[in-house]
């Protein structure tokens, strides 16, 4: 009977033929060992950046939006039309047309004085100041000269329309004062 013995293979025995140790194990956690074995670096990736989003979206939310709220914000700043300081006017000349002639008048006699510092010749200021005056009546207070003229305009044309089509031609001066009344309610 010859029996052998069978040699054996591999890295069992060392180079004087005495076994080796088997390799020391590695502790890892056996609920993690799985998933982390079966994961690339890509897949780990993609996780943590879906991670990230939603936590980053709430803090936006949560913190920053207020922040945005604020740009723009501020003493100095000016959000409505009704924040705004109501216009600024001298009480005690709002409403006097003596002392709106005398600021005009002030103000023509500082013009004729430049003038006539640099040699030319001087304004005369008590025509001026009836020009303007006059000026001032024909329209009312807040009204633009040149929509005045335009209005004029577009109601002289209107009458020639009318004219044409055998119709009655409108009084031109409250035509324009009524047209120009409907645009100042325009806005409110």
């Amino acid at each position: 009977m010859n029996r052998r013995i069978p040699e054996s293979r591999g890295s069992s025995a060392g180079t004087w033929g005495a076994p080796l140790a088997p390799p020391p194990r590695r502790s890892y956690p056996k609920r993690v060992l799985p998933v982390a074995l079966s994961l690339s670096t890509g897949e780990v990736i993609l996780i943590v950046f879906l991670v990230a989003i939603p936590i980053s979206l709430l803090t936006f939310v949560l913190g920053a939006g207020n922040a945005l709220k604020q740009i723009g914000k501020g003493q100095f700043a000016v959000e409505y039309d009704s924040d705004l300081p109501q216009r600024l006017s001298d009480s005690s000349s709002a409403g006097s047309g003596e002392a709106r002639e005398a600021e005009i008048r002030q103000m023509l006699e500082a013009k004729a004085y430049r003038q006539r510092a640099r040699g030319e010749a001087p304004l005369d200021v008590e025509a001026e100041l009836g020009k303007l005056l006059d000026d001032r009546q024909v329209a009312s207070p807040g009204v633009d000269r040149g929509l005045v003229e335009e209005v004029r305009q577009l109601v002289v044309a209107r009458n020639e329309r009318r004219l044409r089509q055998g119709k009655e031609p409108l009084e031109v001066d409250k035509e324009v004062q009524r047209q120009l009344r409907e645009l100042e309610n325009l806005g409110q």
